[in-house]
């Protein structure tokens, strides 16, 4: 293991979400080498405790020209390199809410500590060898995961399972660009090089590739979340269809039609994919001012939506009003539901032909709601996005590199196809192996960096 590299300057940060009378607990972190002595000047330890690294402490944080105890606390000392930095790192443990963790902060800021930036205590773990970048990559998705998939996802990147992957594609690009480099160097003292091994292996790297490239539309999913649009008349019960889905009064359910006039928006997890449902007002030529912007509101949260359920009033039947709002969202994904079902024998139901799936619910009576979440997945599998084998969803920018690395690779197949010279190959396969790199950090500009960790939390 490679020594840690110290920074000269101190960093210090709140590490813990600060909410005014929530949270028994805020921690603010130092790291660097002056982080113990900052501890020192500003901790008091009563009785004979020692100041041992992964030791917790008990005391009192204090001023250090005043004196005055600013709040009862406990202290984490975690010596470089066993550290998440591999720096030394000081945690101290305040009560929570926002004033203990502040002015905790601000007398490690007047005592030799700068503000980190935003996830600079990641960024030294990676520059110092802790974490390569998938693994940063994933603490930041696990902290912003909003389903427990997305957080399982995120860990199994904590635990190097895409860096291992990635990796052992970058050593096989490596094992062949030394192959053919070697056959250039010393053409009279090997063999001629073995073009169909070759051409066999690259077809193996590049197969793993588009494996690994084809999860980058599940990692969007389980990231950023499935935007759902309940559509339909006014009336025909999408209000009590996001009720009863969500097991919740979010919205307001009345006989009257126009009762919703704006979007009222749900958080759910379905199939362990974060789901944000639209109730839409009721789509009809606006009776009023306020109405008409609740209808044009609607009418872009359908076009936007990843997935539309269009809601039919099963006592009611089709209508012209229902194959007009059939025409404003055909072109999206979209799945019927034809709601009121208990109010309508299944012979008098009179539907036309459809050609997307039919969801039978009665949201007033809570049924039908397993079947339209089923009808759900259904459709994002569909969409090749099936919710299994979860361990590797890539994000955009690894998938830009990955891309990058699957066009190099094709084109040192067509080089080899071409009988082109061996330092054709070279060109390509380097190519390659820097767009991998690029993925676990090996290959970085310092440019990339600042990109990729500004979007961390400060603490983090």
């Amino acid at each position: 293991m490679s020594q840690p590299m110290i920074q000269a300057e101190t960093i210090a940060a709140i590490a813990t979400a600060i909410v005014p009378q929530q949270g028994s607990v805020g921690i603010v972190r130092l790291s660097g080498a002056s982080a113990q002595a900052i501890a020192q000047q500003l901790f008091h330890a009563p009785g004979q405790q020692p100041w041992e690294s992964h030791r917790i402490l008990y005391g009192y944080v204090r001023h250090p020209q005043t004196q005055q105890v600013i709040d009862e606390a406990l202290l984490m000392l975690m010596l470089a390199p066993r550290s998440y930095t591999r720096e030394d790192v000081v945690e101290f443990h305040c009560h929570g809410g926002i004033m203990a963790v502040q002015q905790v902060l601000q007398l490690c800021l007047a005592t030799g500590a700068r503000l980190a930036q935003p996830g600079e205590f990641t960024l030294r773990a990676f520059l110092n060898g802790r974490l390569d970048l998938t693994q940063a990559e994933g603490i930041a998705d696990l902290v912003g995961a909003r389903s427990p998939q997305a957080a399982q996802t995120a860990l199994a990147g904590i635990q190097g399972k895409l860096a291992s992957a990635i990796g052992s594609l970058r050593q096989s690009c490596l094992a062949l660009l030394a192959e053919v480099e070697a056959r250039i160097d010393f053409a009279d003292d090997l063999p001629p090089l073995a073009e169909a091994a070759v051409a066999q292996q690259l077809d193996q790297v590049l197969a793993q590739v588009r494996q690994i490239l084809a999860t980058a539309d599940r990692g969007e999913l389980l990231r950023s979340g499935l935007r759902v649009a309940i559509v339909g008349r006014p009336n025909v019960g999408k209000s009590s269809l996001l009720n009863a889905w969500s097991r919740s009064d979010r919205a307001i359910v009345t006989n009257l039609p126009g009762t919703t006039r704006d979007v009222v928006e749900s958080q759910l997890v379905v199939g362990g994919i974060p789901i944000q449902v639209l109730d839409t007002a009721g789509i009809r030529d606006a009776l009023d001012q306020v109405e008409k912007i609740g209808v044009e509101r609607s009418r872009q949260a359908a076009q936007s939506a990843d997935l539309v359920l269009l809601t039919l009033d099963a006592e009611a039947g089709w209508t012209p009003e229902d194959a007009q709002l059939y025409e404003l969202v055909r072109d999206r994904p979209l799945i019927w539901v034809i709601n009121k079902i208990d109010l309508v024998a299944p012979e008098a139901l009179s539907l036309p032909p459809l050609a997307e799936q039919r969801v039978y619910t009665a949201a007033a009576q809570n049924q039908g709601i397993e079947a339209l979440e089923n009808a759900i997945l259904a459709a994002v599998q569909a969409g090749k996005l099936a919710a299994a084998d979860w361990d590797i969803a890539i994000n955009q920018r690894q998938a830009a590199a990955l891309t990058q690395a699957q066009t190099a690779l094709t084109q040192v197949q067509a080089t080899i196809q071409a009988h082109l010279p061996l330092d054709f190959w070279t060109i390509d396969l380097r190519s390659a192996i820097r767009a991998l790199g690029e993925i676990t950090g090996d290959d970085l500009t310092e440019s990339m960096l600042d990109q990729i960790f500004s979007r961390f939390c400060i603490g983090k």
